[in-house]
């Protein structure tokens, strides 16, 4: 008897996993459509990008009540308890970065109206790295690869880098413009490198999360350089 119900509550553990792993990919999916629409300049995708973080967020709500429901029949030990508490805060982290990917998709129509403004090709860049974060933390969650996910935190140094570099060429584009609208355009290509930052910070998180839930230690694998010299 006992046994059985170990093995029950091992598949439901399983599924709980697979669900995430799903989740990640619908928000790996709305970065890449947020982007295409970015690139393109396309409203008609930047509103599809809308439609699938509702189904992200849904996601996210589903795998909750999933979550509690363990928590509160099952009364999981440390370990299995250390994994549910990961996934809980994975989701909302995943949650998060769709949210990024919105962000990124509320910019275009504000591009469309000054077509004319430069768009650093180093944003493409960022959202090629932020996605592969992702998929690398996710893929580290999924083997339960600890060397894996503490990678991801060497690639967020890139994005840093990137986004520090494009916040000094768009800020000396709009001390050149003469008009509102071209300023505006401008802050609003900067807006959405911020949004690839913040993404590949929470891909970072949920690296440390992988971690945590496989070592029982909570370590930040992406130390501030500035902090750490103090």
């Amino acid at each position: 008897m006992t046994t059985s119900i170990r093995h029950r509550f091992e598949m439901q553990l399983s599924e709980l996993r697979e669900d995430v792993l799903k989740m990640g990919s619908m928000v790996e999916e709305e970065l890449h459509l947020a982007m295409d629409a970015l690139d393109a300049l396309d409203t008609t995708k930047a509103r599809q990008v809308y439609v699938a973080d509702d189904a992200v967020n849904a996601t996210r709500f589903e795998i909750e009540e999933k979550c509690f429901a363990l928590i509160v029949t099952q009364q999981p030990a440390a370990r299995d308890l250390r994994s549910i508490v990961t996934v809980m805060n994975m989701i909302i982290d995943l949650e998060r970065m769709g949210d990024q990917a919105k962000g990124i998709a509320k910019v275009v129509p504000h591009m469309v109206r000054s077509t004319d403004i430069p768009r650093p090709p180093d944003v493409k860049e960022m959202g090629r790295l932020a996605g592969k974060m992702l998929n690398q933390a996710m893929t580290a969650y999924a083997h339960d690869n600890v060397d894996l996910a503490k990678m991801v935190a060497g690639q967020d140094d890139e994005v840093d880098a990137l986004y520090a570099k494009i916040f000094q060429q768009l800020m000396g584009y709009m001390a050149q413009m003469e008009t509102a609208e071209k300023i505006e355009a401008a802050y609003e290509a900067l807006r959405a490198a911020r949004e690839l930052e913040r993404f590949a910070d929470l891909a970072t998180n949920i690296a440390e999360r992988v971690i945590y839930m496989v070592t029982g230690k909570i370590q930040e694998i992406n130390v501030d350089r500035s902090d750490a010299a103090e």
